[in-house]
């Protein structure tokens, strides 16, 4: 479980931090997994979260990665909206 700072997070949570705060739209669910993109100088960014409960680390830090987004990045904007 990624427990940054404390904080497990799940599949939920993190695509609803990608598309409110990263500029990710969510375009396709199959099963247990959410496809998120979206386009930056005219290429495509894609990353796929599945929806568990706990995501383990490897996998939060997998989706972040095809996101093109740091851990720190996110984990600022995580915080930011817990308080």
């Amino acid at each position: 479980m990624p427990r940054f700072g404390r904080k497990v997070f799940s599949g939920e949570e993190t695509v609803k931090i990608l598309v409110k705060h990263f500029g990710f739209e969510t375009v396709k669910t199959k099963g247990s997994h959410v496809k998120c993109r979206k386009e930056v100088d005219g290429r495509r960014i894609t990353t796929i979260v599945p929806q568990h409960k706990e995501l383990a680390p490897g996998t939060f830090l997998s989706a972040l990665d095809l996101a093109e987004v740091t851990k720190e990045k996110f984990l600022i904007v995580a915080n930011k909206k817990r308080k």
